[in-house]
């Protein structure tokens, strides 16, 4: 069989003339032949199989950087790429439909007037990072003041550049701001850091952090996160994981095909779905009600992936205040072996004067 002309080529790979006409600039699908004269592109029938698979990856969604870099792959290590890019557009999906529901519940309530709340609510706070006992340099950051609370996982060659930057995003919101703003806010400053964060992988380094935060205002908390640090909740005894990690064995675990003892060791236990890189992400964003004598944690996994959930239990419950708190949980992660970084923020909710 001869060329292909661009139509027919078009006809056969359910593709348009114009979708080829694109994909040729962007070096995705080149042309066999383009006539010297005319301008008229010629297509060999072997480019099928690959123009298909262009135009199914396209349904999927699936941005064309990424479409070419699938393209390139194996067969077998594309298959692994098109599924871990499902599992993050699944993540996503869900992170959008928990910040649906939230709205729909909190605009429903602002039909009725909220009674002000009997007392004025602060926070007592203690933040640590510790470099741990295996890495030469300390990529988390930790931060506690009277209204923000963060903690950011620096990856990669400039890690530590990136988790810092996320925090400076971060900070300005210790301004006061009205109660129904603090979504917005959070959503702003993770705009502002995924640009900081841009800026320092310009150099097409692999460099980028995950961020857990919380920001207080009145009787309110809200919730920001991307990645696999985490936000622990103690209140009258319990203790609940309020995040949820985006990572691979996660997605590995809600969909039931590996148990809570096989993601411990999965060698894939590391590996993020989302991170602030310096492309567009969608963090997952929530509010929730401070009570006095709750106590929260947030954390990298720096602790969590050394030290047991019970003991993490433990420590909150009897360690003291905030600030021994946050020693006695980077002691026993160090005391596990240290095998990355570690940081800890501890707060207490209490009544102000």
């Amino acid at each position: 069989m001869g060329l292909l002309t661009i139509g027919a080529f078009a006809r056969a790979s359910l593709l348009s003339p114009k979708a080829l006409r694109l994909y040729d600039e962007l070096g995705l699908l080149p042309p066999a032949y383009v006539d010297p004269d005319s301008g008229y592109r010629f297509y060999e029938p072997a480019q099928l199989e690959r123009a298909r698979l262009v135009a199914w990856l396209r349904r999927l969604g699936m941005p064309l950087a990424r479409i070419r870099a699938v393209c390139e792959l194996p067969p077998a290590r594309a298959a692994e790429a098109v599924a871990s890019y499902w599992a993050q557009v699944e993540a996503d999906t869900a992170s959008r439909r928990d910040l649906a529901a939230f709205l729909t519940g909190y605009l429903s309530e602002r039909e009725t007037a909220m009674p002000e709340p009997a007392q004025t609510l602060g926070i007592r706070y203690a933040a640590r990072s510790d470099i741990g006992r295996c890495r030469d340099t300390n990529q988390d950051s930790a931060y506690a003041g009277a209204r923000l609370l963060a903690v950011a996982d620096g990856m990669g060659s400039r890690g530590d550049l990136a988790s810092a930057a996320v925090i400076e995003a971060l900070k300005p919101l210790e301004a006061a701001l009205p109660a129904g703003d603090l979504l917005n806010a959070l959503d702003g400053a993770i705009r502002q850091a995924s640009t900081a964060v841009g800026d320092i992988t310009g150099t097409g380094e692999d460099t980028g952090t995950t961020v857990t935060a919380l920001l207080l205002s009145g009787s309110q908390l809200a919730l920001v996160h991307i990645g696999d640090t985490r936000a622990y909740l103690l209140r009258d005894g319990e203790l609940f994981q309020i995040t949820h990690d985006h990572t691979v064995v996660q997605s590995l675990l809600d969909e039931g095909k590996i148990t809570a003892e096989e993601a411990t060791s999965h060698p894939q236990r590391s590996l993020l779905l989302r991170a602030i890189d310096g492309s567009e992400v969608t963090p997952d964003t929530s509010l929730r009600e401070a009570r006095m004598g709750d106590r929260y944690l947030l954390c990298s996994d720096g602790l969590t992936t050394v030290v047991s959930t019970p003991a993490i239990h433990e420590a909150l419950r009897s360690a003291g205040g905030p600030e021994p708190t946050a020693q006695r949980l980077i002691a026993l992660a160090n005391n596990g072996g240290g095998p990355d970084n570690i940081a800890c923020v501890v707060a207490d909710v209490v009544a102000l004067p």
